[in-house]
């Protein structure tokens, strides 16, 4: 019997916190695969998935990069994800396409906040993980307390399949539980030696391999039967529960290694074979089509279909990067764009080895692929069969929070600026461009100012435009104080010909999104109790829109409107004079006076600020932290540095990279996660 080719092909990210290794755990995986015949180094600036110019300057990953690969007769599709906060989105598009994920751990730092970030937004999409501890080697470095800190704050349940051989600058390899049996890796060699486990391990080994027996026969129905016969479990039967538990979510299997010294790679790459999934162990795609939903298979003969979740602009051409779930594609085919319902044509097809790419003749279900030819395809798009539509739901895009004002120092490169801005946005959705209707200055936004540093470079570089650009500012939000019960609006209009009429009575209260299963709404909620028919559905229709038009712009500083609840209590109609037009403008002017009379709140953006420093330095930072308004929520102590944790408003945190490294002598680091937002004090309101 003729196996399915899908059972062999891996589509998995890897996930971490920024300088966890990352990259350098990819680009080891490249080298031991063949794929590239000389090891990558972030600080030599000589990495295969860190291409980008600015990746390298920085030394840290800014743009999601594919790569290709194989492995025990397996095609391992990989992105390398970013691991800053700033470009989170790039990690969500990514996390759409993929069947698996590795996520990275530095073993002395164990979980950081943006691996707890990247952990939760794989939680949403159902993406099975393996869990990889990396840099062994440190000092301070320990397996079992980085373990702790994943079970504790990520919630999963750790399955440690290997057991360290040395400690910190004696990590040297890894005893294999499953098996029983020793890895070890010898100085400078690629490859690890296989022997017995030595005899100084021999009884720990024992103790872990059966707390794993226990652990997995607790969760696997066939490993506890097995258990409770035999008592013990075979590597076959061990193998095949932890990849089921995988595949569930039930269970997370933990390795560990040391990537900068080649030492553990090999073993990460046999579990990713082994425990995550094929495009046939998960579900099938579902999409809709005429207002039905449809799910289609992984069968390169059903008919295709195919989500677009990055698009890169190079000198060559412009790329757009599909993860294909159903059907094939081939070179030369039109494909219909179900978003836009436009048909595209597929100049070529690439096989992505980051930015070098190796042509095809067809791609089918399971591949991930960059086609050049399509013109307006966008990340989110779907690309299906011209003759079995179908729309897939696209990657949720994050809203900008930080802005910058931006224009060309000559008057004469304006429109290049625009067309350069317009690239920009359409290779990441996460950045907006918009026209200041007051200053008429052209306002970039993004996710940090890291985000946004990066995008003004890429201008500069990419463009050879001269820029100036502003100040950085933050997006801020307006909400309900107290609210307003029983707020009466007529709208009366006269003016010749048939006139405009509409009265309503509107409650107006503060809401929480988790407060009502109904409310996923963006942080608006509009119901009616509008009896007796006094206002006919379809003007409630008309009343809820109008509201909508009005949180465009608060009454405090024209900010959006968050965190509200509008109730249709009662109103009134006139035969002649009542339409949809005067029911939205009631409902738009009706809910502008409301706010007024609510006591609406400013709100600012926070993040929660996680700052490692030397120990002698704690008492500056705490004071810099507190005249940035910040509020301390804890501190530890990790080796041999102070970590001291914060919630402090964004807009209190532009240039503090620089004032913390000044404070430090360049011994601290931060990073940043936002966290929603807070009322902001009178001083900022006014």
């Amino acid at each position: 019997m003729r196996t399915n080719p899908l059972t062999t092909v891996r589509n998995l990210g890897i996930l971490a916190h920024v300088d966890a290794g990352k990259t350098t755990v990819t680009e080891r995986i490249l080298y031991l695969t063949g794929t590239t015949h000389k090891r990558g180094e972030v600080h030599d600036g000589t990495t295969v998935t860190d291409f980008d110019p600015q990746e390298r300057d920085r030394g840290i990953t800014i743009f999601a990069a594919a790569v290709s690969c194989s492995w025990a007769g397996h095609r391992i599709n990989l992105i390398d994800t970013p691991g800053h906060v700033d470009f989170a989105d790039e990690v969500e598009r990514s996390l759409r396409v993929l069947d698996g994920a590795v996520a990275v751990f530095d073993a002395v730092a164990g979980v950081e906040p943006q691996s707890e970030s990247v952990w939760r937004q794989a939680d949403r999409h159902g993406v099975p993980r393996i869990a990889f501890v990396n840099k062994m080697d440190r000092a301070g470095a320990d397996l079992d307390t980085a373990v702790a800190s994943i079970r504790e704050r990520l919630h999963p349940v750790p399955l440690v399949v290997q057991l360290p051989i040395g400690t910190e600058d004696g990590f040297t390899g890894v005893v294999d539980l499953p098996r029983m049996r020793a890895l070890v890796w010898a100085d400078g060699a690629d490859t690890a030696e296989e022997g017995p486990v030595p005899d100084a391990l021999r009884e720990e080994a024992a103790r872990r391999r059966r707390l794993l027996e226990e652990a997995v026969a607790e969760r696997h129905p066939g490993a506890l039967e097995e258990f409770c016969d035999r008592e013990t479990l075979t590597a076959a039967t061990l193998t095949g529960a932890l990849r089921d538990l995988t595949r569930t979510g039930d269970g997370v299997v933990v390795l560990c290694g040391s990537a900068y010294r080649n030492r553990g790679v090999e073993p990460l790459l046999d579990a990713v074979v082994a425990y995550l999934p094929s495009p046939l162990d998960v579900p099938g795609v579902r999409g809709t089509h005429d207002g039905t939903e449809q799910e289609r298979p992984a069968d390169p003969a059903a008919p295709m279909a195919a989500l677009a979740f990055k698009v890169n602009a190079t000198p060559t051409g412009r790329l757009t990067y599909l993860r294909v779930y159903s059907g094939t594609i081939e070179k030369g085919d039109s494909v219909w764009d179900a978003g836009t319902r436009r048909t595209e044509r597929i100049g070529r097809i690439l096989r992505v080895r980051a930015d070098r790419h190796d042509p095809l003749e067809r791609a089918v279900a399971g591949d991930i692929v960059a086609v050049v030819g399509l013109k307006t395809a966008r990340a989110g798009s779907t690309l299906c069969a011209p003759g079995a539509p179908l729309l897939l739901e696209p990657p949720g895009v994050a809203e900008p929070v930080v802005h910058v004002a931006v224009e060309a120092r000559r008057s004469t490169d304006t429109d290049r600026l625009a067309s350069a801005l317009a690239r920009l946005t359409e290779e990441d959705p996460s950045l907006a461009v918009r026209t200041d209707p007051e200053t008429g200055q052209t306002v970039l936004s993004g996710m940090g100012e890291l985000h946004l540093e990066v995008a003004v470079e890429r201008v500069r570089r990419e463009h050879g435009l001269e820029i100036t650009v502003g100040r950085p500012g933050v997006a801020y939000r307006e909400t309900v104080g107290e609210g307003v019960t029983g707020f009466v609006h007529r709208h009366v209009k006269q003016d010749g010909g048939a006139g405009q009429f509409a009265h309503i009575v509107l409650d107006v209260e503060p809401w929480e999104e988790d407060a009502d299963e109904d409310g996923a709404g963006g942080g608006f909620v509009f119901r009616s109790t509008v009896v007796g028919g006094r206002v006919p559905q379809e003007y409630v229709r008309a009343v809820e829109a109008g509201c909508r038009d009005a949180l465009a712009e608060g009454p405090l500083g024209g900010h959006p409107v968050t965190g509200l609840r509008v109730t249709l209590t009662d109103g009134q109609t006139h035969v002649k004079d009542s339409s949809d037009t005067a029911f939205r403008a009631a409902g738009r002017f009706g809910l502008r006076d409301a706010l007024r009379a609510s006591g609406t709140v400013l709100l600012e953006p926070v993040v929660e600020v996680t700052v490692t420093v030397p120990e002698d330095g704690v008492g500056g930072v705490l004071g810099d932290l507190a005249a940035r308004r910040g509020r301390v929520t804890g501190s530890d102590t990790r080796g041999g540095a102070a970590v001291v944790t914060a919630t402090v408003p964004l807009a209190e945190l532009f240039g503090y990279a620089t004032r913390l490294r000044s404070r430090t002598q360049g011994r601290g680091t931060f990073t940043a996660r936002p966290t929603g937002y807070a009322p902001a004090p009178a001083a900022v309101a006014r």
